[in-house]
Parts: C-alpha cells; sequence; structure tokens
C-alpha cells in the first residue's frame, strides 16, 4: 500500500471514528456503545460469585473478546488522531487506556501473592461505561450550567456547612457522650446525615431539647435538597442554545369586540372568544 492510500485510509478511517456526521460514523458508535454495555454488564454479573463459578470459563472469553476489540479502536484512535500525544493525555483517552490495561496485566502479573492487585486491577474494566458520556450531547449543556452556577452552589454548600458545624455543636452540648453524640465531629456527621434525609440511625437524639433540634434540621434539609436543584435549572434554562420558544407568555390584544364588549383576546386573534364575531 502506497503512502497516499495509507493517508487515504488514514482520513476515511478519522472522519468514521471521530465524527458522528456520517451514517458511517453513527454505525461505529452504535456498535461501540454496545460493546461497551455489555462489557459492562459482563463485569457486574461476573461479580455474582455463583454466576462466576458456573460460567467463569466463558466470562473470561468474553473478556479477552472485549479488549481485544476496544484494543483495536484505542490503536485506530491514536493512528488516525491529528495530536495522538493529545488523544494520549487526554481524559478519554486515559479512560480508554484504563479499559484495557488490566487485562494485560493479568496475563503478566501471574504470582500468587500478586493475585489481590490483580484482582483490583480487574476491577478497573468498571470505567469503560464513562466512555458511554462521549455520546451524551447534553453532557455539554449540563457541564455549562454547573460552571455557571459554581459561585452560587459554593455559597450554599458553606452556608450548610456552617448549618451542621453549629447544629453539631448544639447537638453535643444538649445530647451529650452518653447519648451517642460523643464528639463534636461526629455530631456534625449526624447533623448531615439528618439534612441530607438519609438517616442511617445509628446516633439519635433521647432527649425531647435534641429531638426539637432534630425536627427543625429535618424540615431545614428539605429546602436544603431543593436549592441546588433551582440554581442549576435556572442555569441551565439561561445557558445558550436553550429553546425557550414554548415557555414565552402570549401576548394579550386590547382589541374589543364590537359585537358583544369582550377584551383580553391573544395577539393575533381574529374572531371573539365569546361570540365569534370578527374582531
Amino acid at each position: 500500500m502506497s503512502k497516499q492510500d495509507k493517508n487515504i485510509l488514514r482520513e476515511e478511517l478519522y472522519t468514521i471514528i471521530f465524527g458522528t456526521d456520517t451514517p458511517a460514523g453513527k454505525r461505529f458508535d452504535v456498535i461501540l456503545l454496545g460493546l461497551i454495555l455489555l462489557s459492562t454488564l459482563a463485569v457486574m454479573l461476573e461479580s455474582i460469585s455463583e454466576l462466576r463459578e458456573s460460567y467463569g470459563s466463558w466470562f473470561t472469553i468474553a473478556e479477552y473478546i472485549f479488549t481485544a476489540a476496544f484494543t483495536v479502536e484505542y490503536v485506530l484512535r491514536l493512528w488516525t488522531a491529528r495530536k495522538p500525544m493529545g488523544y494520549v493525555l487526554s481524559f478519554y483517552g486515559v479512560v480508554d487506556l484504563l479499559s484495557v490495561l488490566p487485562t494485560y496485566l493479568a496475563l503478566v502479573i501471574t504470582s500468587s501473592q500478586y493475585l489481590m492487585i490483580i484482582r483490583i486491577f480487574r476491577l478497573m474494566r468498571v470505567f469503560r461505561v464513562l466512555k458511554i458520556a462521549r455520546f451524551m450531547n447534553e453532557a455539554d449543556s449540563l457541564w455549562i450550567s454547573l460552571k455557571a452556577s459554581r459561585a452560587k452552589i459554593g455559597v450554599f454548600l458553606f452556608a450548610v456547612f456552617n448549618v451542621a458545624v453549629i447544629m453539631g455543636t448544639i447537638m453535643y452540648i444538649v445530647e451529650g457522650g452518653e447519648n451517642g453524640y460523643t464528639s463534636i465531629p461526629r455530631s456534625i456527621y449526624w447533623a448531615i446525615v439528618t439534612m441530607t434525609t438519609v438517616g442511617f440511625g445509628d446516633i439519635h437524639p433521647h432527649t425531647d431539647l435534641g429531638q426539637f433540634f432534630a425536627l427543625i434540621l429535618m424540615i431545614l434539609g428539605y429546602g436544603i435538597i431543593a436549592v441546588p436543584t433551582g440554581i442549576v435549572g435556572v442555569a441551565m434554562f439561561n445557558s445558550p442554545g436553550q429553546d425557550k420558544s414554548e415557555l414565552k407568555q402570549p401576548t394579550i390584544n386590547p382589541i374589543h369586540c364590537n359585537n358583544c364588549g369582550r377584551t383580553g383576546h391573544l395577539d393575533g386573534a381574529k374572531y371573539c372568544m365569546q361570540c365569534g364575531s370578527q374582531l
């Protein structure tokens, strides 16, 4: 194959692998997405001891097949990328490498004392699911919204932390160590768990005054959960590219009907909403 043919092939593969505006590129992304989901499902199923004992060899074969496929994908991306090192050092480049590296490490490190390390490396295969994010176009809009509202969220979290410190200190004074509030940090832990409505139940107030403060903190928790949602929601609504036409309020036409005298028609109305006469 000549150098010119290689360049043509490289450009065609680049369009397919890195582009989604062509039928071939869309098919490539769909196939890749399917492999990612199947490989992630295999990792989840392999973690079930009964299935691992019965179908361990099949999981191993599937792992080799998925690793081979993702290795080919990684090599092709590296070969066709405009800036190979830029791809290697990018977020998705690191994720792509982590998705294939554990299997090859398991082939090299075979000593029994390294079995635990191999298992930890193999758990890193779950990073493949992060590659699904490249197919989510709305992720960019969400990221822009989070960046736009990071200052407000930061101030809000700081205020929440202050509330947790104050309420934790109060509960430490009111309840004391005999009721489980052995220190202020542990009391702050209780306050955060209560505010987030998690409620593990490992620590709970016993005195009437402590239960009163806990009640206030529980009610406050509902508002705390809602505030960040509103902040990000407003930022997403105001972000560029959002279609706000459906939320536009209709204007009122002050023209009255000569037949029945009805007013308050929508802008552009040609007939009366009450009697049907032409305006």
